[in-house]
């Protein structure tokens, strides 16, 4: 799952001068009626810093919306880097040629890396003004997004989901987007992934206020019991200690489960949780789209990826096209992903030897209905009620077919599942 969330209003801005009282912070506000303005100066800035490094996918940049002046934007350079100092030493992400007055434009950043996002000027007597700025940035591939957390005690309004909240509790404060328990004996927070995954790594990252000592000793446990409200699962890692304000990244090999834990051993210990992302490969066709190249009866293409085999009634559980020439089936993952296998589970009340010469197609184009992209595998058959695996390499693709070439056959799916990790990460 890839997601792109506006974190500007969690990091501090300033800018080069402060005419009037149009603060740095009213392009953080939410308000296209309050703006900054700088004095009239060389080369005006406004500076947002993200407080971590981040992807930054785009930013949105709206102009003053009063009755002048709105040429004043134009040849404003977006820069995003590392370089908190010399703002003309960060890359560019795009030069704003124009913006009409109290419009909105995005321009894309293509995943650039950095902590700070500069607004700049070039030139002598320039004056910066800027009425909103939004920032997003790319969460790749974290299980966590969607799922549900829990913990064995809340202190105020430190609640176990602000530790999937996206944002990492920096700004404006802790308590509104991290999660902590009380001080007790064994303090433990727990991810519910709600399928089973294998999990590569763990981020972690603690709090930039205080106490980021008591993370120290910390273990990461995944598995897929419920014994002990999860802490009897495996370890992934234990935490040593985590700087205050940064994330660590724990590798766990792929281990298999559906809860994610944290839990410090202990008495009088307190568990605060700024933010986890669980990276890892699973079952991609959870919650995407299917279409077939014809539908018989009530055997539409989604019942393919319904977690229900259709054994006992593969009419409600199963997709199944007419008998035509070349009947296919595609999956929209609707990202690019590399595909490591593809599982197709075959019917099991009648007529198994439908699926074979079916073909695993996957790629990015639709042409030919997405029929011609590379093959993953070939389907000499599959025993009825069975479910195949089949290895495809870390393909990359948006699309996965399954298409019987020839005439008069027909196309029966009870389940097909897609393995597979967002392109940016390894496969």
């Amino acid at each position: 799952m890839t997601l792109l969330v506006n974190i500007a209003g969690w990091g501090t801005s300033s800018q080069s001068s402060v005419a009037f009282d149009w603060y740095s912070q009213k392009a953080l506000d939410g308000n296209p009626f309050t703006c900054t303005h700088s004095e009239i100066e060389s080369n005006p800035w406004w500076k947002l810093d993200l407080l971590k490094v981040y992807t930054v996918s785009r930013v949105v940049i709206t102009n003053r919306i009063l009755h002048c002046c709105s040429e004043r934007i134009n040849g404003a350079e977006i820069r995003v880097g590392n370089d908190s100092s010399d703002v003309f030493s960060n890359p560019i992400c795009a030069i704003i040629t124009s913006i009409p007055g109290g419009a909105s434009y995005s321009y894309l950043c293509n995943r650039m890396e950095g902590r700070y996002v500069f607004v700049v000027i070039p030139g002598t007597s320039k004056i910066l003004t800027l009425a909103e700025v939004e920032v997003y940035v790319v969460y790749p591939g974290n299980l966590a997004a969607g799922a549900s957390a829990t913990q064995s005690s809340t202190v105020g309004s430190w609640i176990a989901e602000q530790a999937i909240d996206f944002n990492p509790g920096f700004y404006p404060k802790p308590s509104l987007s991290c999660s902590s328990t009380h001080t007790q004996t064994n303090p433990w927070w727990r991810l519910d992934l709600r399928h089973i995954y294998r999990v590569s790594r763990v981020v972690v990252t603690n709090r930039n206020d205080c106490c980021s000592e008591r993370i120290n000793g910390a273990e990461i446990r995944i598995g897929n019991s419920l014994d002990n409200n999860g802490n009897n699962n495996p370890v992934c890692a234990v935490i040593s200690s985590i700087p205050a304000g940064d994330s660590a990244n724990y590798t766990c090999n792929d281990m298999e489960g559906r809860y994610v834990n944290l839990i410090i051993p202990g008495h009088s210990r307190v568990l605060t949780l700024c933010e986890v992302e669980v990276y890892g490969e699973g079952n991609l066709a959870i919650g995407r789209s299917a279409t077939q190249s014809s539908t018989y009866g009530s055997w539409m293409a989604e019942q393919a990826i319904d977690f229900n085999p259709g054994f006992t009634q593969p009419s409600l559980s199963c997709s199944s096209t007419n008998n035509q020439t070349d009947p296919w089936w595609r999956l929209d993952l609707r990202n690019t992903y590399r595909v490591s296998r593809v599982v197709v589970t075959n019917r099991n009340d009648c007529c198994p030897e439908r699926i074979n010469g079916a073909e695993v197609r996957i790629g990015n184009s639709l042409e030919n209905n997405g029929n011609d992209n590379p093959k993953c595998a070939v389907i000499s058959r599959i025993p009825a009620g069975v479910s195949s695996t089949y290895t495809c390499n870390c393909m990359v693709g948006r699309y996965v077919n399954l298409i019987i070439p020839g005439d008069l056959r027909i196309l029966t799916l009870c389940e097909v599942e897609v393995y597979a990790e967002y392109l940016a990460q390894r496969c």
